[in-house]
């Protein structure tokens, strides 16, 4: 815990926190004890020591040698009102490259130290500004790249999730509390818990748990992107609806079959939530070493999937073979959502039979009506339907109604699941008469997996762990 508590010292510590390029302001960042007094060394204007929090004043930084580094304006923060909690000091200079390293530097010579990636919102919990989820919450509004993330992560950071799990703690310490002091009156065979209370306390706690890891899937969803796959046979259009989609030519469009040898990832937002396209190259039998690894690469995206969609050219007649081409994907694909696109509907000729299966695979009857809708990516006819239907079909084994609790991190659906296994095996000592320090044992590994996502209960691991994360700078 070394590192920790070093940082607790709360030496200064500066970094700019806005990206570095040209634009018209940067903002510099200075927190920790004398941080006031550091800047000061190098700020000509007002005695900044004497002026009250949260006021913002003109003034100019002068390097170690007496020339003017840049005009700035100083931002006065007193501890603890501000977001490290420490005395803190945001400078304001003119966005140009080196003017704002110009500054930085000159900060530095007063003796400020250089921060960490992530250190002003560590020092923000160590400090208690921030539960341990609501630190996570910074890094991921900042890395959120759809407003459905960017929406998740204000309802992390406004403490939604700690206060539901500070709640669970609460209760699980006052049954715990109950069960061992009777431990300590046990030769007097006294009774301070209400096992019927306990017990429902727990089938409640097991309920709440239990909503909040089925919520996870989507949360994953909204905060990764959701990863949709484009698959089908050399030609089928793939190519051109990525490129009408993302609205850009990111993939290169030819007559030539096997022109796609790889798959080619592009992200698209639609409805909120960020979609992580795949192109795939197209699925046949080839001796081309190449096009066959681009092939094999398919069926892994195919494997990793969130949602398949199967294009088939409207065209081409629909024959056995790549009926149980389909067949054998969605096999493959388990309960991944799995949809079929007719493609090139703009250039279906009316002697072609191919939007009903041909009499070969017409035979069965299931498959005479194959594809899930027709479009056109060339004329845009029912790109807004296929828009659509790649969200509802993404969405469709989820409870996501926009407003509920999500889950997004893999780490807190984690501390829940082991949360969940002291529940319930604190519920079978309940109903198999097990004695209290057995129950309380449990109950101490409940709130042991709760505390780690709030922070009450942390270690270095965690913390490198999490603020690993974050930029320099926040």
């Amino acid at each position: 815990m070394s590192e920790i508590l070093s940082i607790t010292e709360k030496k200064p510590i500066a970094a700019i926190t806005t990206p570095i390029g040209e634009g018209g302001i940067a903002v510099i960042r200075v927190s920790g004890r004398g941080s006031i007094a550091k800047v000061q060394e190098c700020f000509k204007g007002k005695d900044l020591g004497a002026l009250p929090s949260h006021t913002i004043h003109f003034g100019r930084i002068i390097d170690p040698k007496g020339r003017l580094v840049d005009e700035v304006l100083v931002s006065l923060f007193h501890s603890p009102k501000s977001y490290t909690g420490e005395e803190t000091v945001e400078i304001s200079c003119h966005g140009g490259i080196l003017v704002t390293q110009r500054v930085y530097e000159t900060l530095l010579a007063t003796g400020i130290h250089p921060a960490q990636a992530g250190e002003f919102t560590q020092r923000a919990f160590l400090n208690g500004k921030l539960g341990l989820e609501q630190a996570e919450a910074v890094a991921d509004l900042i890395h959120a790249r759809s407003v459905k993330a960017v929406d998740a992560a204000n309802q992390q950071l406004s403490g939604s999730l700690g206060t539901y799990v500070k709640e669970f703690r609460q209760q699980i310490i006052d049954a715990t509390a109950m069960i061992e002091l009777e431990l300590d009156f046990i030769e007097e065979d006294v009774e301070f818990a209400n096992k019927d209370q306990l017990q429902q306390l727990l089938l409640d706690l097991k309920t709440a748990i239990h909503r909040l890891l089925e919520s996870y899937e989507v949360g994953r969803l909204v905060k990764d992107g959701i990863k949709t796959v484009l698959i089908g046979r050399p030609n089928a259009g793939k190519s051109t609806l990525l490129n009408a989609l993302v609205g850009s030519e990111r993939a290169i469009v030819t007559d030539i079959a096997g022109t796609t040898r790889d798959t080619v990832d592009v992200e698209w937002n639609h409805g909120g939530l960020l979609f992580r396209l795949t192109d795939t190259a197209g699925l046949r039998e080839t001796a081309d070493r190449v096009e066959a690894e681009g092939v094999r690469r398919s069926q892994q995206a195919v494997k990793e999937a969130d949602v398949i969609v199967y294009l088939r050219d409207l065209n081409q007649p629909f024959t056995i073979k790549e009926m149980n081409e389909i067949k054998q994907l969605q096999s493959s694909a388990v309960e991944t959502p799995f949809i079929v696109i007719g493609t090139q509907f703009d250039r279906l000729s009316q002697a072609q039979p191919s939007v009903h299966a041909t009499h070969e695979a017409n035979q069965e009857s299931d498959w005479s009506k194959i594809e899930d809708l027709h479009i056109s990516a060339t004329t845009g006819l029912g790109l807004t339907k296929l828009k659509d239907l790649i969200k509802e079909v993404a969405l469709r084994q989820t409870h996501y109604d926009g407003a509920s609790l999500l889950v997004t991190s893999s780490r807190h659906r984690d501390a829940f699941e082991k949360t969940m296994n002291h529940v319930e095996s604190a519920l079978d000592g309940l109903m198999g008469r097990l004695t209290g320090d057995f129950l309380a044992i449990d109950l101490r590994a409940a709130l042991q997996s709760l505390g780690t996502i709030t922070g009450e209960i942390t270690n270095e691991d965690i913390l490198d762990s999490i603020f690993s994360r974050f930029c320099i700078g926040k």
